[in-house]
């Protein structure tokens, strides 16, 4: 009898054991699920590699640098960041860094931020938009959004300097942002992906607590191009939705010089010592687009140079407070 009443304790035991090990795996896979966690932060003497690799971006960390397949720059320090955006200046790694710990941040508090915007199908399709995707930097729910288009001369995506710190302002200031990682290789095909992304956030606007009324686009360089094709043509014209223009467009350093009597209010800027933009060729456009009716407000810098991002240690600075006011202006009532 007590040989048989201890093996009933054991069982007991035995069961009583593997029931809480289950519980326990439940709670930390419902964890996984909702994607809480206490990661932790990164820093500028962190390597390339730390930050693609982080935990907290598992399954889409590679989209965090400007180029596919950069496993030739893991093993740089992010501080010297600035290296992987030759088009870009005055990048800071102390800007990116911080940037980089605020999604960390949104992780740990159950949020996702990242997005695909196509379809599996479509990926198996075109195996190319597999690299593309959505960062978004939440408002306040039900605010406008924007989506950031960083440039690179449709080389590399440079949102480290150009797209996330933006983003993140615009985000403090209570509007929904995303910065839109998209296909290199040519302007086309990435406003192709400037128009799905639109798309996307148009059909999934409840989902992602978004008002679609009086969106922004926002671009510099490569990105303005990007951001004047659709401010032109729409995103029907591009393979997305019929869909209504932006509010305002905000299109930084570029030369691209189209626009049509339509164009919304636009935000025009550029450095006199930009080295890779001719600015009498921005003049010019703004001149024009003027003329023709279209209300610019055009802030023209002297030392911040070309992809200046948000401008930090340069006479540029500031600058996104203006452009906030500038949509402001033009939201509805």
């Amino acid at each position: 009898k007590k040989l048989l009443l201890l093996m009933i304790l054991i069982t007991i035991s035995m069961e009583t054991n593997i029931a809480i090990s289950a519980g326990n795996t439940d709670e930390i896979l419902s964890k996984e699920e909702n994607g809480t966690g206490s990661y932790s932060h990164i820093t500028p003497d962190d390597s390339v590699r730390h930050m693609v690799n982080h935990p907290a971006f598992k399954g889409f960390g590679r989209y965090l640098l400007p180029r596919d397949n950069a496993t030739s720059d893991y093993d740089r320090p992010l501080n010297q960041v600035g290296s992987l955006m030759p088009y870009h200046e005055h990048v800071d790694p102390n800007i990116v860094v911080g940037t980089i710990n605020h999604m960390i941040d949104e992780i740990n508090n159950g949020k996702k931020i990242f997005y695909d915007f196509y379809a599996e199908h479509q990926n198996r399709e075109d195996p190319s938009k597999a690299s593309t995707g959505l960062f978004f930097f939440r408002g306040q729910p039900g605010a406008p959004f924007a989506i950031v288009c960083p440039g690179g001369g449709f080389s590399y995506v440079g949102s480290l300097h150009e797209g996330f710190p933006p983003a993140m302002v615009l985000s403090q200031k209570g509007y929904n942002t995303f910065v839109l990682r998209y296909r290199t290789g040519g302007g086309l095909r990435a406003t192709e992906d400037l128009a799905a992304a639109i798309s996307y956030v148009f059909k999934n606007a409840d989902r992602l607590g978004v008002s679609v009324a009086d969106y922004s686009l926002w671009g510099g360089s490569a990105g303005a191009r990007m951001v004047g094709n659709i401010a032109l043509h729409g995103t029907a014209g591009f393979g997305g939705d019929d869909l209504p223009k932006p509010r305002i467009v905000v299109i930084a350093y570029t030369g691209h010089t189209i626009f049509s009597e339509h164009f919304p209010p636009t935000f025009i800027m550029v450095s006199e010592d930009d080295g890779i933009v001719h600015v009498p060729t921005m003049d010019k456009r703004v001149e024009n687009m003027r003329n023709a009716g279209i209300e610019v407000e055009y802030r023209k810098y002297k030392n911040a140079g070309h992809g200046f991002g948000l401008g930090t240690g340069t006479d540029a600075e500031g600058w996104i407070e203006h452009a906030i006011q500038f949509w402001e202006k033009h939201l509805s009532k």
